[in-house]
């Protein structure tokens, strides 16, 4: 069996559908199909049951998984930091986070290292009144923001989280007794003014100035770091939509995070200067690439 092959395999075998194993490894639908039914010609076996609803991997597909999973991993990750060595890739690569992301991406860090033993990561936290100087001069080589950045000598990079939204409320507003919140929520509410760094549509990305219904929603306070905004919600002083795993990191006396059923996903993406990455750089982003993106809190869109 050709390693492509196993590839295949154990790529059907975790989304057992074959459209998006044939996405996910940049190959036809045909050729998916073509290598499962030469394994099973050639083990002489089912690997996967298929019908019009649904595939799944039979007794002989589940055994070959749980057999090929821990030798193929073993192999890439031995031709990885070969290729590695013989590129001289190493370094350190200073990726810029927003306060508890850094715990988000650990299963990308682990998957860098063990693929490029010879390069580190390093976290340095910027804040969202000032989202771009870090980036602009050098002081991180890579940036993990929520889209869209459409900055002039930005380029953005992979997707690698995505997640559902939360609004700040304080524990007295009227909101607050809810199980969850609409966008339509927020009209002739106040939200965070960010300042004069922050570019606007990015922000309103996260707080829009209208609701989906055209309902206007004021600007007001303006904050520099997400606890001086956790005070003014607490204070009663504005209203704030977040990210979903907010919730799982952060209490605040006086705030209340409430769902918000129907806001758009967060994609968060690698950022980096439009010029060539160093390859210890390319080789983090070329990891996240191959790996996609995890969905970390809160309600998918069709879930």
């Amino acid at each position: 069996m050709e390693l492509r092959d196993i590839e295949i395999f154990l790529t059907l075998a975790e989304e057992l559908h074959f459209r998006r194993t044939a996405e996910r490894l940049h190959l036809s639908q045909a050729r998916v199909s073509q290598s499962i039914r030469q394994q099973e010609r050639r083990l002489g076996g089912v690997l996967f049951e298929r019908t019009t609803r649904a595939v799944t991997l039979t007794p002989l597909g589940q055994r070959l998984r749980d057999d090929l999973s821990p030798a193929y991993e073993r192999i890439r990750t031995a031709l990885d930091q070969a290729a590695a060595t013989a590129r001289g890739c190493c370094g350190t690569v200073r990726v810029g986070a927003m306060g508890a992301l850094p715990s988000e991406l650990a299963w990308l860090v682990e998957a860098y290292h063990a693929r490029y033993p010879d390069c580190r990561v390093e976290f340095v936290e910027f804040h969202f009144s000032d989202p771009f100087s870090k980036l602009r001069t050098g002081a991180v080589d890579v940036q993990l923001m929520w889209l869209p950045v459409r900055e002039p000598g930005l380029r953005c990079g992979p997707v690698v989280l995505t997640e559902g939204r939360v609004l700040a409320v304080a524990e007295d507003s009227p909101l607050a007794g809810r199980d969850s919140v609409s966008m339509e929520d927020l009209a002739g509410r106040t939200v965070l003014d960010p300042g004069t760094l922050v570019s606007e549509d990015w922000f309103r990305a996260m707080c829009p100035d209208r609701t989906p219904k055209g309902q206007p929603v004021h600007r007001g306070p303006q904050a520099r770091t997400f606890h001086e905004v956790l005070a003014l919600v607490a204070a009663g002083r504005m209203v704030c939509p977040l990210n979903g795993h907010v919730p799982r990191y952060y209490s605040y006396p006086g705030v209340v995070l409430l769902p918000i059923h129907d806001a758009p996903l967060t994609e968060w993406a690698l950022v980096v200067p439009a010029a060539t990455p160093a390859p210890h750089i390319k080789a983090l982003i070329d990891t996240a690439q191959e790996l996609g993106a995890r969905h970390i809190a809160g309600a998918a869109p069709g879930a």
